[in-house]
């Protein structure tokens, strides 16, 4: 009898990684070093759950920090047990909160089609229009209170009130206005039924603790929760879990690095490690054994990490356990020294060129910021390899795909004056017309027609060419029966697919049209292709519009991007004082959090590598000279 993909699956793990998939009840902690197998024990752990319960109906929470890791892992569980993947809520922590407040934020008055302003254009022009209508009732505010956005932002990220602002701010003398213009933007996001990006925690947070029976029926429905890269979690997280797991709850299944904690700037912090051991008296397991990078590198990692002091005590060191090794050990770690910051990234760019096209697609340059990756790109793509720079991209970046997501949401929210803007101007561009924006918005306003009707007639006064007047015919349909957006899309898209032909494929159309099929894809194969127009539309905004590389592209990423991914030859580049450790770590001192942080973007970046890792440094950047990094000093590459 042949063995269930499960069985199989688990036939294959360690010991150690039995004993965590085979966790019964109560808080664990697993330190999963970088190869380790986590993702797999994570999914295996969420299949055995399932498979075990198979006469049940609970669900399995699993909270993630991208799409990308939530979807690898969703698509594993449902191969690991057929049937039984939709028990399987897997989601970032904003996807998730988001879902909460769909189903029950109607309890804080917040509507279930709520838009997502994720752009910080979008919010800015919320608090600019919260000003003006507080200014105009006799306020004594003005647009300058603009410059206080980011201050909000952080409070949200505190989960601090409004009401309590002006007590928070001790420290600030305008205090009150602080608090007052923070009321006016939350007050306007909630006229107008948006979000913000830090809203979705922070009003989930509220939710739960205003409402502790929906807290209680989460634990209920979801008796088993797993968290990925929960060393990144910060304060407002971790809060968030807390209070929907209340006080008695403890199936809390952690894993975590605390050698890859690299997001101090966004709050992640070893003490969350720490605090989650204590609040939840959570038992420990280890995961050392490093099964993606070849022995050398896994003894200059633990070589680097061990200057770090904020770690958990009784860490154990990483083990080697890749025995596939392709090349020799006298090829798994090299240095390199150049002149300067151009000869290095010429020299690493024809280096790379020589290799050929078989293996550029297996290859990522790895940076601590993105002026080394340009200078890279250019001299890659003087030799002809083809590379891409890979970053999140919150919006797309094409006039017709940011016009198709404005028209979906003005469909779904018809009084949304500050997305007809948007599409009023992306169209503009399209056609090559001059519709007003205040014309539109008075003219619909005198006449008491939607926005988006008033602004079909405007546009249609104007265009003559027939391409054109069929992208608003396909509006006009979609305005008639919402229900038919999926094939209204679908046309609209092969109406740009036509329009692109000219570009021969290098346009930003071309690659908005792949980005939006890729996330469309994995959106309907995740939450079902009849999801709703503004669910589609809320998990569209938490996505990157970034689609995937081009087969036999060269990879170029900051360390903070590749987080999480493998290459089979990686190159980290700016091995120098002031470049990696950066001026502003040094500035802090020695031992300093930021100097540890600096020191944990190194250990990240060189065990992204499979096969072997070129470590690169100049002796001069930007006609300042260098020494080397303190970081190939510790590894031993450098004296």
């Amino acid at each position: 009898m042949t063995d269930t993909p499960l069985e199989a699956a688990l036939a294959k793990l360690t010991d150690i990684q039995r004993q965590a998939v085979e966790w019964k009840d109560g808080a664990l902690l697993v330190l999963a070093g970088p190869g380790s197998g986590k993702t797999q024990v994570l999914t295996c752990r969420i299949a055995r759950l399932l498979d075990g319960a198979r006469d049940k109906n609970f669900r399995v929470l699993a909270l993630t920090f991208t799409n990308k890791a939530a979807d690898e892992m969703k698509d594993r569980v449902t191969a690991f047990v057929p049937g039984l993947g939709e028990r399987a809520n897997i989601g970032t922590f904003h996807s998730f909160c988001g879902q909460v407040l769909r189903q029950h934020g109607v309890h804080l008055g917040i509507s279930p089609d709520f838009a997502i302003y994720a752009l910080d254009e979008d919010r800015r022009a919320i608090l600019e229009d919260a000003l003006r209508r507080a200014a105009s009732a006799g306020e004594a505010v003005s647009s300058e209170d603009g410059r206080y956005l980011s201050l909000i932002d952080r409070m949200k990220e505190r989960l601090i009130e409004p009401e309590d602002a002006e007590a928070r701010l001790s420290r600030f003398d305008d205090r009150s206005r602080i608090a007052l213009v923070y009321k006016l933007y939350e007050d306007e996001l909630r006229r107008v039924n948006a979000l913000d990006f830090n809203s979705l925690i922070f009003e989930a947070h509220r939710l739960m603790v205003s409402f502790p029976a929906i807290a209680a029926r989460y634990r209920r429905s979801h008796p088993y929760w797993l968290i990925d890269e929960f060393q990144d979690t910060n304060d407002a997280q971790y809060r968030f879990v807390r209070a929907m797991a209340g006080d008695a709850f403890r199936n809390i299944f952690a894993v975590a690095d605390d050698d890859q904690i690299i997001y101090q700037w966004n709050g992640a912090s070893f003490r969350q490690i720490q605090r989650f051991r204590a609040d939840y008296a959570a038992e420990l397991i280890q995961l050392p054994t490093n099964y993606r990078c070849p022995p050398a590198i896994v003894d200059a990692a633990n070589r680097l990490v061990a200057y770090n002091t904020n770690r958990t005590q009784a860490k154990k060191p990483l083990v080697a356990g890749k025995t596939d090794l392709r090349y020799p050990p006298e090829q798994h770690i090299q240095h390199r020294v150049f002149e300067t910051d151009q000869e290095e990234a010429e020299g690493i760019a024809q280096e790379i060129a020589e290799k050929g096209n078989a293996q550029w697609g297996q290859i990522a340059v790895l940076a601590r910021t993105r002026a080394l990756l340009e200078k890279m790109r250019a001299a890659l793509q003087q030799r002809g390899v083809p590379s891409t720079i890979s970053q999140r991209r919150d919006d797309f970046l094409s006039a017709e795909l940011r016009w198709l997501v404005a028209s979906l949401k003005q469909v779904v929210r018809p009084l949304d004056k500050r997305n007809v803007t948007v599409l009023i101007e992306a169209f503009n561009r399209i056609a090559e017309i001059g519709v007003s924006v205040d014309q539109v918005i008075a003219d619909a306003e005198a006449t008491g027609r939607s926005y988006l009707a008033t602004w079909l007639a405007a546009a249609g006064r104007e265009i003559a060419s027939s391409p054109k007047r069929r992208l608003l015919e396909l509006i006009g349909k979609l305005m008639k029966e919402p229900s038919g957006a999926r094939k209204v899309t679908e046309d609209i898209l092969a109406e740009f697919e036509r329009a692109a032909t000219d570009t021969n494929g290098e346009s930003d159309l071309t690659e908005d049209v792949a980005a939006w099929r890729e996330i469309s894809r994995d959106i309907s194969k995740h939450l079902g292709r009849d999801i709703p127009l503004d669910q589609f539309l809320q998990e569209l905004q938490l996505r990157s519009k970034e689609p995937s590389p081009t087969p036999g592209t060269v990879t170029l990423m900051t360390i903070h991007g590749a987080k999480g991914r493998e290459f089979d030859l990686v190159y980290v580049i700016g091995l120098a004082e002031d470049v990696m450790p950066s001026y502003q770590s040094r500035q802090k001192g020695d031992a300093s959090p930021e100097m540890e942080e600096e020191r944990r973007n190194c250990f990240v970046a060189i065990t992204r590598a499979k096969e072997a890792l070129i470590l690169s440094r100049a002796q001069s950047y930007r006609g300042w000279q260098k020494q080397p990094s303190r970081f190939l000093v510790e590894m031993g590459f450098a004296e």
